[in-house]
């Protein structure tokens, strides 16, 4: 008995394959393909106009296959992880997990605008693996002396105020069971590599 392998069916639109790959790379579902480019989205943002193309723009643009522009685009790196724009789409589009899936593709590619974002996402990354949370102090310092030294005098203020009333601290904090925090990071390792 022969049995005949069966080939995944090939995707000829260009649109298609980038939001395949996109819907593929976002955790669990996420309903791109139900965008009715409303606009709720950008409108409920508060980073929008620090974006060069609202999360819609960005969808239309994954649609039409134009994913260089998508992964070299600011707006996935200027996300805060709000899901303001999630709990308002009618869609119930998974618009927070399609913006980490965009940012985990254009790392993988090198095919971000700019450094800033990725290297700001690890040194967040590092101290949450080193010290379970992260420390804003160090985190502040440490990118800013990288990326935008020269805005540092003007942060001082700033520091101080919240360093007074106890809303910063000077040293890293540490959780109690990092032990248990590292196996849950080996463990989501293993399964992203498995995908």
């Amino acid at each position: 008995m022969v049995v005949a392998q069966v080939s995944p069916p090939v995707v000829a639109d260009a649109g298609a394959r980038f939001l395949a790959e996109v819907t593929s790379k976002t955790a669990g579902v996420s309903r791109l393909e139900m965008c009715i480019q409303c606009g709720s989205c950008g409108g409920s943002c508060p980073s929008a106009s620090a974006m060069d193309h609202t999360p819609r723009a960005i969808f239309a643009l994954i649609r039409a296959g134009k994913r260089d522009e998508v992964l070299r685009s600011n707006t996935p790196w200027m996300c805060l992880s709000c899901y303001h724009c999630v709990v308002r789409c009618p869609q119930e589009i998974e618009i927070t997990d399609v913006m980490y899936a965009i940012k985990t593709i254009a790392e993988k590619e090198h095919a971000y605008p700019s450094n800033v974002g990725p290297d700001f996402g690890g040194v967040f990354i590092g101290q949450a693996k080193r010290f379970g949370r992260s420390w804003d102090l160090g985190l502040t310092a440490r990118h800013y002396l990288r990326h935008f030294p020269l805005r540092l005098p003007g942060m001082t203020p700033m520091a101080f105020g919240l360093f007074r009333h106890g809303r910063i601290g000077l040293l890293p904090t540490r959780i109690r069971q990092r032990k248990q925090l590292h196996a849950i990071l080996k463990r989501a390792d293993e399964l992203e590599r498995a995908r």
